[in-house]
């Protein structure tokens, strides 16, 4: 039986790109993990735009929340082997007032969450990733979604890496760290280039099979 892998993110799970838009199947890196993956595995793109750890958006309307999409997702999908949660740019906008310890722990409740409900063809849990999003760039404040954001996104985003580590230790789940193989693109500041897309799907295909 192949081996299952769902991604669960937001616009950078999505492919939306920094001009607008979404790239195509050959460059979205969850289609190129399953393609660095091979025939053995099933990939499964749950992105989705605006989507935060836990809350609703009061500006950009609702279904955004990712722990109250989780439950039904996971079991719509199961079994999976593996589940992939990349969030937590979106919790850093100014409206919302997230400190990177907050998303840290609102974090460690949607990975509870996964492994509550997520199964493998076994019947047991689910293994979880938390992959840390490549932070925000520093030009922000000149681009498109400067106000959007706020300036103080960008320290936010820096310090996420360092909070979703602590939390993967404590809950005892896989930890990534995207920042280190892909970077926000100096176009709009927030969304993943083509490139880095290819890198972080490099990159995961090989912690995936590190733990599968």
């Amino acid at each position: 039986m192949k081996k299952r892998i769902l991604c669960f993110g937001d616009s950078n799970t999505y492919g939306y790109t920094p001009a607008g838009g979404r790239y195509d199947d050959q460059t979205r890196w969850p289609m190129r993990l399953g393609m660095e993956l091979g025939d053995e595995y099933t990939v499964i793109e749950e992105g989705f735009c605006g989507r935060t750890c836990v809350f609703d958006d009061p500006v950009e309307g609702g279904y955004k929340s990712g722990i109250q999409y989780l439950p039904p997702c996971v079991m719509s999908h199961n079994p999976l082997d593996v589940v992939l949660l990349m969030l937590g740019t979106n919790d850093t906008k100014k409206r919302f007032g997230m400190t990177a310890e907050n998303i840290g722990q609102a974090m460690m409740q949607l990975a509870l969450t996964a492994r509550q409900y997520a199964v493998d063809d076994a019947g047991k849990p689910s293994k979880i990733i938390i992959v840390a999003p490549a932070p925000i760039r520093e030009n922000l404040m000149e681009r498109h979604f400067g106000e959007c954001f706020g300036e103080q996104s960008i320290g936010v985003s820096r310090a996420v890496p360092r909070e979703f580590r602590k939390i993967s230790k404590l809950i005892r789940c896989g930890f990534f760290d995207a920042g280190r193989c892909s970077e926000a693109s100096e176009q709009d500041a927030v969304h993943l280039s083509a490139e880095s897309h290819a890198s972080l799907a490099r990159a995961l295909a090989e912690k995936i099979r590190s733990v599968v």
